[in-house]
């Protein structure tokens, strides 16, 4: 979503109208998204305000997947996300906690919070991240992702996340078993050579990298395989399997 079909309250151009030309053929349409900012209700808002007819349970988010995993593992987290994307975790007891889940937090970044979710770590509590990205596309430029967060964590605890976003392979085919369809059947269109393009081929889809949003000069050349395609942006990846691949 964010840097393919829109660059936070910008709609990437054409992008409307190319969802519709795919819309008009027999693929189906999921989007997944590691984005932590926001609730699934305040992105679909955003999107219908862009003019993107796309419907709640079409989208898939590492917000839900870690949602799951805390209630999978019955803890109570301390939760290092955006304020705009805690009604995602409505319901969950965070009182006294032996987690800590950490995604995109701006404002909390800082030393005494992330001392705490140290401390936590260091008696125990089990590190869940919603993505390791290393940066995301903002209007003003790139802007650091929860990656570095993450990893200092991981660094000063002598431990390992359980990362349930993007590239995870389990992300990828949740989503796709919830639109009953096999991995090579997919096509992954995404602006992240890293968790877009080389996670949906590490588990058999085709990826396209387009040129929009955080992509960087060669950053097809990061990953082994390269992408299926690299192409200037989401419109010209829709022309692409119009005419080469239905």
């Amino acid at each position: 979503l964010n840097g393919t079909l829109h660059i936070e309250d910008a709609a990437v151009p054409g992008a409307q109208e190319a969802l519709k030309r795919l819309r008009a053929t027999s693929v189906m349409v999921r989007f997944v998204t590691n984005t932590t900012k926001e609730s699934k209700k305040d992105l679909l808002e955003r999107l219908k305000k862009l003019e993107f007819e796309i419907s709640e349970d079409e989208i898939f988010t590492s917000l839900t997947a870690a949602r799951n995993l805390i209630e999978q593992k019955q803890v109570r987290p301390m939760l290092l996300v955006d304020d705009r994307a805690l009604p995602e975790f409505t319901g969950v007891q965070t009182q006294d906690p032996n987690a800590v889940v950490i995604g995109l937090a701006p404002e909390h970044f800082h030393y005494q919070l992330l001392n705490q979710a140290f401390r936590l770590l260091l008696d125990g509590a089990p590190l869940i991240a919603i993505h390791k990205a290393r940066y995301y596309k903002r209007k003003d430029g790139l802007a650091l992702g929860p990656g570095p967060f993450v990893t200092a964590l991981e660094y000063a605890t002598d431990t390992k996340a359980m990362v349930v976003g993007k590239p995870e392979k389990t992300f990828f085919l949740e989503a796709l078993r919830d639109a009953d369809c096999a991995p090579e059947e997919a096509v992954m269109i995404g602006d992240d050579c890293r968790d877009d393009v080389d996670g949906a081929q590490n588990i058999g889809m085709l990826g396209i990298l387009v040129k929009t949003g955080k992509y960087k000069a060669a950053d097809e050349e990061k990953i082994n395989p390269p992408p299926y395609l690299t192409c200037e942006s989401f419109p010209h990846a829709v022309d692409h399997i119009l005419q080469h691949l239905l």
